[in-house]
């Protein structure tokens, strides 16, 4: 009986990870169709597939919109009894820059609110192409740094703050991290919490690059026109991106004592890397995304003097994730520079699965028990 049933458990759970990969794709043709046909651009109908809705009120939580420094945040707060100040997260959404909004994020920052026992604080940063970098990387530290200054109002204590995001909210989240962590007049983080984070641009052709491009809920393909939309609202040159023709020799030799396959794990490797020629670099590629070098974009390029400021850190990682390699990379940099890291990762897992951890009714395992070592870390702070 048990065999039986955990055979129908997986062929579920595959038969709705085929669903999720059909919807995925389908939504992406359909929007390419209403752009060509002047209906909408692409972007404007991903939102609109993707925008989440308001949840019926929580018996648990006091919920509220509000600005921080003009950026709009939602902040949830526990109703049970405190015997001393709270912790704080600070919630970077993911969505590539390009989606996501306080409402798409509202069941996971109430999970983490409520089994956390934490004050959370999701910021609606601005999305691009419309407000390109670094809109969005402005906004949540603009917002990060009001609440810091403003604790006394949420019964919390300055010492306990962390930032937190996911995917392109874990870029947002190290970034900030890095600029807060050389400021004397502000507490030092707690820690940074980065849920499968893209945190480089330099090389698409990493092993989970490799391994994982056809892989939903992120493509290789998807992975830089998110990157491209950010930096300058422009993705003509994506097929250099991915051809590694946008940096020069003399800047790719320097970085690659940090972005190198060299640094990944072998058994990240068992599943086949292929060594690719380098290709001719394109000086006018380069033109237009050189910002693709500055720390604040791609915090895996920071100096080892800010490096080693860093708070403790928490990084997810997940199997079947073109990201996996930009988290151990940074797993790697973090522990050189003495920074106590705790890294949990997802065998089963891909891209997007924290978002799915009860997904339209259906739950995925994995997902919970990638959101609850989140919770589990933060317990622990």
């Amino acid at each position: 009986l048990m065999v039986v049933i955990l055979t129908y458990y997986t062929v579920t759970i595959a038969s709705y990870y085929r669903i999720l990969m059909f919807y995925d794709i389908t939504t992406s043709c359909l929007g390419r169709i209403l752009e060509k046909t002047g209906l909408c651009s692409q972007i404007t109908f991903g939102r609109y597939v993707r925008q989440g809705r308001r949840l019926r009120v929580d018996p648990k939580l006091f919920i509220q919109d509000l600005q921080f420094n003009k950026v709009p945040v939602r902040v949830y707060q526990p109703k049970a009894i405190s015997h001393g100040q709270r912790r704080a997260i600070i919630f970077f959404h993911g969505g590539g820059w390009v989606f996501g909004s306080l409402d798409t994020y509202e069941k996971v920052c109430r999970y983490i609110s409520r089994e956390s026992g934490s004050v959370v604080v999701s910021v609606q940063y601005r999305l691009a192409p419309e407000h390109k970098y670094p809109a969005a990387y402005e906004d949540c530290l603009n917002a990060t740094i009001h609440f810091m200054r403003n604790t006394e109002h949420y019964g919390v204590d300055p010492a306990r703050i962390s930032v937190c995001g996911d995917s392109a909210g874990g870029n947002l989240a190290a970034a900030v991290s890095q600029t807060l962590a050389g400021r004397s007049d502000l507490p030092k983080l707690r820690a940074q919490i980065l849920i499968y984070p893209g945190l480089q641009a330099l090389d698409f052709n990493l092993p989970s690059y490799q391994q994982n491009r056809g892989v939903p809920l992120l493509f290789r393909e998807r992975a830089a026109f998110f990157a491209l939309q950010y930096l300058n609202g422009d993705a003509s040159h994506m097929q250099e991106v991915l051809e590694g023709s946008h940096i020069p020799p003399d800047m790719r030799m320097k970085y690659r004592k940090w972005v190198s396959p060299d640094n990944i794990p072998e058994k990240f490797k068992a599943r086949g890397v292929k060594p690719l020629r380098p290709t001719d670099f394109v000086a006018e590629v380069y033109e237009t995304v050189k910002r693709f070098c500055e720390p604040n974009l791609c915090p895996l390029l920071a100096e080892d003097a800010i490096v080693h400021q860093l708070p403790e850190s928490f990084i997810l990682t997940c199997e079947y994730d073109v990201l996996r390699d930009d988290g151990l990379l940074y797993k790697k940099r973090l522990e050189d520079n003495g920074v106590r890291v705790t890294w949990y990762h997802l065998e089963d897992g891909f891209h997007g699965i924290i978002s799915l951890y009860d997904y339209g009714g259906f739950s995925f395992p994995s997902g919970k028990r990638g959101l609850d070592s989140v919770v589990n870390f933060l317990k622990g702070l």
